[in-house]
């Protein structure tokens, strides 16, 4: 194309782009017919959509929208829909949330109990849900303590604890205002019970395991009532004692109960220390009286054998074998005697003589003693007479018979 074809369309002195002033004329003309068809054949602005909604919605304050030049009106009109997109994200992103392994999360939807959620990672619509994390696991602990009165009229001071853990996380959020002031009220109120149906002996001495288990089933009695959702793990019944008026004679009368227990506890490990060793000593006692049973027989036995054997003998000379048996059985208790016996030849006195103290070498003092007070013995006076033995005759007559021995 050469300089004059296109200067005939732009001007020299112009802009770049400028076309003359003929030629603006004569395309004035035609650009509403382009203008018409171009917008037949492109789509919508989204930019001249969002500006007229906006020149909308500040037309009711006058003619300050309409003053507002369209490059101030550009930039609010691109940001908007980043905005919505940007929000659209950000409330996606804050509506995830994580439920601890020991936790159940109580979902509500406008104040509504919706469900319960389980441990791990979810997802909520922020400000149309809530989620109340609740810990299921976690063991909790109250305590409760008082004057109490007793069934005797007595008073004393109490003091007991409980150990809970939530059952029902839905229940322990909605069914109960405050379910742990509940227990609280709970547990005083079934102890009172409780302690006001027993003596003060019993509860301060023996009856301390039975005020517990009574207060225990009391107490899942009353919650199972309300439907608090609460579990009861354990009671303790920690102390029971009277007013510090009395506390003494009633340290005494403990202190006594349990010298008592203690006691009867060393008596009953005596008993059962001793009672082994009775049986055992019985026993003994039996196993020898059995052995001296069975001695004594084998030495009748023996005896009768060895006299069956002699009896051909004491047939054939009664005398000789009645004189043989008495000289041995007299040395065999002589033998064991360390005396000496001497019998009178005009009388029936037997003098008997210490052989053992004679054999022994004498000392001083032995020697005085026997000085003094000689050592002579008297046997009384025997009553009949031995007989003598009269002779066996035989065909000898000059061999003597011999009497006997001392």
């Amino acid at each position: 194309m050469s300089w004059n074809e296109s200067g005939n369309q732009q001007d020299p002195w112009g802009k770049p782009g400028q076309k003359k002033p003929e030629q603006e004329q004569g395309s004035g003309q035609q650009q509403p017919e382009q203008k018409n068809r171009q917008s037949e054949q492109q789509p919508p602005d989204l930019e001249e959509v969002f500006n007229n909604l906006l020149k909308k919605i500040g037309g009711g304050k006058g003619n300050g929208g309409s003053n507002r030049s369209p490059s101030a009106q550009l930039p609010v009109g691109k940001l908007l829909p980043l905005g919505l997109i940007l929000g659209a994200i950000v409330w996606g992103a804050s509506g995830f949330y994580t439920i601890q392994e020991a936790e159940r999360g109580v979902v509500t939807r406008f104040g509504k109990l919706h469900n319960i959620v389980l441990p791990g990672l979810n997802w909520k619509p922020t400000f149309i849900d809530e989620v109340l994390p609740v810990n299921i696991e976690r063991v909790l602990e109250l305590k409760t303590n008082g004057s109490m009165l007793t069934q005797d009229e007595n008073m004393v001071l109490v003091e007991m604890t409980v150990q809970y853990r939530v059952e029902d996380p839905a229940k322990y959020k909605f069914n109960v205002n405050n379910p742990d002031d509940s227990l609280k009220q709970a547990t005083d109120s079934a102890l009172r019970y409780v302690i006001g149906h027993m003596t003060m002996d019993d509860i301060l001495t023996t009856g301390r395991a039975v005020v517990r288990e009574k207060t225990w089933n009391a107490l899942r009695d009353i919650i199972k009532t309300y439907d608090m959702g609460l579990l009861v793990t354990d009671v303790n019944f920690q102390y029971a004692r009277p007013p510090e008026e009395v506390k003494a004679a009633f340290d005494d009368a403990i202190k006594a109960q349990e010298d008592e227990q203690r006691l009867i506890r060393e008596a009953e490990a005596y008993a059962r220390g001793q009672e082994p060793i009775a049986r055992g000593q019985a026993q003994r006692i039996l196993e020898q009286a059995s052995a001296y049973k069975e001695q004594v027989v084998l030495n009748a036995k023996g005896e009768v054998e060895r006299f069956s054997k002699l009896l051909p003998e004491y047939k054939a000379a009664p005398e000789v074998m009645r004189e043989r048996l008495y000289i041995q059985t007299m040395e065999k208790v002589m033998k064991n005697t360390p005396k000496l016996m001497m019998d009178g030849a005009h009388s029936n006195n037997l003098t008997v003589l210490p052989i053992d103290k004679l054999m022994q070498k004498p000392t001083a003092s032995d020697a005085t003693q026997t000085m003094v007070r000689p050592q002579v013995h008297q046997v009384p006076q025997i009553t009949q007479p031995v007989q003598p033995v009269q002779p066996v005759p035989t065909q000898q007559e000059a061999e003597p018979v011999r009497k006997g021995r001392f």
